[in-house]
C-alpha cells in the first residue's frame, strides 16, 4: 500500500456526488489487503453502493460481513443502519433491564428516533468509535455521502456534546405530567388548565408529548456515555492517524464546491492527503477530429483546463488525476485495478 496512505489507520473519503468516491473507497480497500494488511471498508451513504461495488449481503447492516477474496491480508465491509445502531446502542450502555426496555418500547424513539434529522450522522459516529475501539482491522475506510451531509457527520460530534450540554436536555427532564398523566403545569388551574391541555392535543398531541418525555427521562444515564464518545471521535478525526481523501470530478464546475470543501476541512483541522481528480477525459487535443469524436475532444480540453485551473489555485499540492475509463468498475478484479492505479499516480505524484 502507499507509503502515504499506509500510516493512517483511518481513511475518510469525502467529496461530491457522482465523483467515485464509493469505487476509490473500495479500491483502497482491496489495495490494503493485498499488501497483508486487514482492512475494513464502511459506508453511511443511504444509497448503499458499497454493498454492490463489494458484493456483499444485508447481513453486512448487522455487523462486518467478510469479502470472498484471496489475498495476504482480509478484507471486510459494513453497511450503516441507522436504526439498528441506536437499538444496539441502546441495548449494549442502558443500565439495567428495565431501562432498556423503557427506551425500546417507547413510542417516540420507535415511530420518530431513526427518522429524526441528523439520526444517520450520529450513528455513523457512534459506529466509526466502536469500529476504532475495537482495533480489529490495520485500515478503516470510511466512505462518506456526498459534501453536505458529509459535512453534517463531521460537525456531528460538536453538535452532539452541544445538545447534551445546552439547557433544553435540563428543560426536557423536568417531571412534566403526574401519575395521571396529565400536565403538571396545568393540572392545578382547573376549567383553564383543561382547555390548555385540550388546545395541547389538538396542536401536538398530548400522547407524543408524554413519550417525548418520558423518552428523555428514561435516557438520563446514557448521557454522559454519548457525550464522552462524542469527545473521542472528535480526537480521533483530527487525529494524525487519520487522513481525510478529498475526491472530485474534472472541469470547472467542480473547482468552487473542491475548493470549498478542501477549505472547510483544513479550517476544522483535519489531515487532508492528496487532492484525486476522478474520471478524467484523455486528452485528444492534435489529433484530427470529426462526428462524435469531436465531443470527445472537447471535454478532453475541458477537463484539461479544469485541471490547470485547479492545480494553479492549490499551488504546492497538483491534484491526482485518474482516467475515465470504457466502463465503471463493478467486478473485484476491475476495482482492484483502479486501486493499483491509484497508488502508482500517488507514487508518482510523491516523486515530482
Amino acid at each position: 500500500m502507499n507509503p502515504a496512505l499506509d500510516n493512517h489507520p483511518l481513511i475518510v473519503v469525502v467529496g461530491a456526488g457522482g465523483v467515485g468516491k464509493t469505487t476509490l473507497a473500495a479500491a483502497l480497500g482491496l489495495e490494503a489487503a493485498a499488501a497483508g494488511r486487514d482492512s475494513l471498508v464502511m459506508t453511511f451513504d443511504p444509497s448503499l453502493r458499497l454493498k454492490d461495488a463489494l458484493g456483499v449481503s444485508e447481513e453486512a447492516r448487522d455487523a462486518p460481513v467478510q469479502v470472498e477474496i484471496e489475498r495476504a491480508g482480509e478484507l471486510w465491509a459494513s453497511l450503516l443502519d441507522a436504526q439498528r445502531t441506536f437499538d444496539r446502542l441502546i441495548e449494549r450502555y442502558a443500565p439495567d433491564d428495565e431501562a432498556r426496555e423503557r427506551i425500546l418500547r417507547n413510542g417516540f424513539y420507535k415511530h420518530l428516533a431513526g427518522n429524526l434529522g441528523g439520526v444517520l450522522e450520529y450513528m455513523a459516529v457512534e459506529r466509526l468509535y466502536e469500529v476504532a475501539r475495537e482495533e480489529r482491522f490495520r485500515h478503516v475506510i470510511l466512505d462518506t455521502p456526498p459534501t453536505r451531509q458529509a459535512l453534517d457527520f463531521l460537525e456531528a460530534p460538536q453538535r452532539i456534546v452541544d445538545f447534551l450540554d445546552s439547557g433544553a436536555i435540563r428543560l426536557a427532564m423536568r417531571g412534566w405530567f403526574d401519575d395521571k398523566g396529565r400536565l403538571k403545569p396545568t393540572s392545578r388551574l382547573g376549567f383553564v388548565g383543561r382547555s390548555v391541555e385540550g388546545f395541547l392535543d389538538r396542536i401536538v398531541g398530548l400522547d407524543l408529548l408524554r413519550d417525548v418525555a418520558e423518552f428523555f427521562e428514561a435516557f438520563v444515564p446514557l448521557y454522559d456515555g454519548f457525550r464522552r464518545r462524542a469527545i473521542e471521535v472528535q480526537q480521533l478525526l483530527r487525529s494524525e492517524r487519520t487522513l481525510f481523501l478529498l475526491v472530485t470530478g474534472p472541469g470547472r464546475e467542480r473547482i468552487a464546491e473542491t475548493l470549498f470543501f478542501a477549505r472547510k476541512l483544513e479550517e476544522a483541522g483535519y489531515r487532508v492527503g492528496p487532492l484525486i481528480v476522478n474520471r478524467v477525459h484523455p486528452d485528444f487535443s492534435g489529433t484530427a477530429t470529426e462526428g462524435d469524436a469531436e465531443l470527445f475532444q472537447w471535454l478532453g480540453r475541458r477537463d484539461r483546463e479544469g485541471l490547470d485551473e485547479l492545480t494553479a489555485l492549490l499551488p504546492g499540492r497538483p491534484p491526482v488525476h485518474l482516467p475515465l475509463l470504457p466502463e465503471e468498475p463493478s467486478a473485484l478484479a476491475e476495482i482492484e485495478r483502479v486501486g493499483r492505479l491509484l497508488d502508482d499516480r500517488l507514487r508518482q505524484s510523491m516523486a515530482d
